[in-house]
């Protein structure tokens, strides 16, 4: 199989503000356009878009082509499950879902330390070995943002994982806090092959500062800021697939333009990248990846990762009384029912979903004072 994946996290929405909105029209366009260049992973969860990821996919794919013609991949969300007697009715309503009667590839979904209750109490990973005996998985792995250390110890229990899925891109390879490089390693050591989310860090690698992307333009005047990020974790040697999520039909006609003029990364342009990453190092402000996990866990109904993207951007900013930023951050708290930075009352029930581990009520706090300010009309 070609390396791109069609990951379906971040699908287009009719309403930006209402995640269940799938916009399934484009959703068509984009997997014909991703079949008919050769390409046939589709990746998708049972959260993805409130369930709608996995319909969008039966409607866009399993109701149009062959069951032979495409590659699927879903997930068992770990963190929502509490007991046994969950796992059947889940995983049927995935088959039910999706429309197809097994799933080639099939993950247990964040084995990370926030999800053990979903695996240490409930013996998930026994279901799913199950289910593959049973032929309703063709292919078992699983997706972790835990550490290399937690990775290993995983493994080593589990030693009957076939891949993982793993958060890289050149931005992380080095964090002390993600350890993208060190969870590679810790795969490429169990004889594990790495699927890649996340190669983009949730669309920040495609927005890069100014500066940096002077240096990716004097280098290759013709190359995206995007692909230079894409062939980083194309040019893994244990890397068999890499997922993008993306949220029009433009964006992955990239995506597939860049994997099929794919060259791997030059020391030339390793080096370029590394002061790329100091660039960005000293210019990011939250590591949010858009993921979209705080989103159920938060009560005040606070769009964490959109105030986060707004916050960031405003940070690269030079200061200014007013900026598009925050007048955007301004125009997003006057719609219905939306929950802005003030409300957040430090609960920290989405902290615990966090798989980049943000203090988020400690980061509402700066962004109310960056945005909720007087000049903007905010009380303060």
């Amino acid at each position: 199989m070609k390396k791109l994946a069609f990951g379906m996290m971040r699908l287009p929405l009719l309403d930006e503000n209402d995640e269940s909105s799938v916009d399934f029209e484009q959703v068509n366009k984009m997997a014909d356009l991703f079949l008919e260049k050769g390409f046939t992973f589709f990746d998708t969860a049972y959260p993805y878009h409130f369930g709608n990821c996995e319909v969008a996919f039966r409607k866009a794919v399993v109701e149009r082509y062959p069951r032979d013609s495409y590659v699927i991949a879903d997930k068992l969300p770990l963190f929502s499950i509490t007991s046994e007697d969950q796992l059947e009715p889940i995983f049927s309503e995935q088959l039910e879902r999706t429309g197809v009667d097994y799933f080639d590839y099939y993950l247990l979904h964040n084995v990370s330390g926030f999800s053990e209750k979903g695996f240490l109490d409930v013996d998930s990973f026994g279901f799913a070995n199950k289910k593959k005996e049973e032929g309703k998985i063709k292919h078992l792995g699983l997706s972790t943002h835990g550490n290399a250390e937690y990775l290993d110890n995983i493994l080593t229990m589990h030693p009957e994982m076939e891949f993982v899925l793993l958060q890289i891109n050149y931005l992380d390879w080095e964090s002390d806090g993600i350890e993208s490089r060190k969870c590679y390693d810790v795969a490429c050591k169990h004889n594990k092959p790495v699927l890649v989310m996340e190669p983009l860090k949730g669309g920040f690698l495609a927005d890069v500062p100014p500066e940096a992307e002077k240096l990716m333009k004097d280098y290759n005047p013709d190359a995206s800021v995007v692909s230079w990020a894409l062939r980083f974790v194309a040019s893994l040697d244990n890397v068999c697939m890499v997922l993008t999520g993306a949220s029009s039909l433009e964006q992955l006609e990239q995506n597939i333009e860049d994997f099929e003029n794919f060259t791997p990364l030059n020391d030339e342009e390793y080096e370029i990248l590394e002061k790329v990453r100091d660039i960005i190092n000293s210019n990011i402000t939250v590591e949010c990846t858009k993921c979209k996990y705080c989103l159920d866990a938060c009560p005040e109904s606070i769009n964490i990762p959109k105030i986060f993207d707004l916050y960031n951007n405003e940070k690269i900013l030079d200061p200014a009384p007013w900026t598009p930023v925050g007048n955007a951050y301004l125009n997003y708290s006057k719609l219905p029912s939306a929950g802005i930075a003030s409300d957040c009352t430090e609960c920290e029930m989405c902290v615990e979903e966090c798989p980049q581990h943000i203090d988020i009520p400690k980061v509402m706090k700066d962004v109310v004072k960056t945005f909720e300010t007087e000049y903007y009309g905010f009380k303060e």
